[in-house]
């Protein structure tokens, strides 16, 4: 019995037997399971950021070029794990991460005003080497060095907004809900990279990411409580 790709008879038949399946059996399963889920899950990561923005109209606190890197990480990682061939509940919150990480960078421009001509140009070479990217049509050897350069663009991408949060000793219009779902995600991601026995360069970007998004979101219940606090003793 198998649905969206994912074996059910194995644990069935355990389960039918009054046995609970053995690990060899389950530990698959569960994998599939999670991967979907956090395909599903991912089609709203970025919303309650964008949301965040668009209710407050500021950007405050957020490093755009931090938004920025994500987006080309998110191109890579999605170009790579098409081009090798992976199943979809191992990398297809991707796909929905990028097109909401385009959406919110977009976002952070309209309220960024004015756009400096830098920015401007950082975009026009996005979207005329994408495309390319994506479709995998560039030479092994580069895809390989591109892919692997990747870890250090989430790296980067995350820095310059954990040093942000450092120097202010705030986090700004930061989302708690959306970096929570980035931590929860990468954290279950380098289990199902175990499972589907993904490149460790794969996994590797999963580990990264995080102990980054764990970074931030520890810095977004550090940062907010005294906030919190203050409020209320105003009242």
């Amino acid at each position: 019995m198998a649905f969206l790709g994912i074996d059910f008879s194995c644990a069935l038949g355990s389960l039918r037997n009054g046995q609970i399946p053995p690990k060899d059996c389950l530990l698959p399963l569960i994998s599939k399971l999670l991967g979907y889920c956090i395909v599903a899950a991912s089609t709203t990561v970025k919303l309650p950021q964008i949301l965040i923005i668009l209710k407050h109209k500021s950007v405050r606190g957020l490093s755009v070029v931090a938004f920025e890197l994500e987006v080309v990480g998110y191109t890579i990682s999605l170009a790579y794990c098409l081009h090798k061939g992976l199943p979809f509940s191992a990398y297809g919150e991707l796909a929905f991460l990028l097109i909401q990480a385009l959406i919110l960078v977009a976002t952070i421009y309209y309220y960024s005003q004015p756009v400096g001509i830098k920015t401007w140009i950082r975009a026009l070479l996005y979207c005329a080497i994408a495309p390319t990217i994506l479709a995998g049509q560039i030479d092994p050897v580069l895809f390989e060095t591109l892919y692997a350069s990747q870890h250090a663009i989430f790296l980067f991408a995350r820095i310059p907004q954990i040093w942000k949060n450092f120097s202010n000793k705030s986090t700004g219009e930061l989302s708690f809900l959306t970096c929570l779902m980035n931590f929860a995600g990468s954290m279950v991601r380098v289990f199902t990279s175990i499972q589907e026995k993904a490149p460790s360069s794969v996994l590797l970007g999963y580990a990264l990411g995080m102990s980054t998004n764990g970074t931030i979101l520890s810095q977004i219940i550090m940062y907010r409580k005294p906030h919190a606090k203050e409020e209320k003793k105003t009242k």
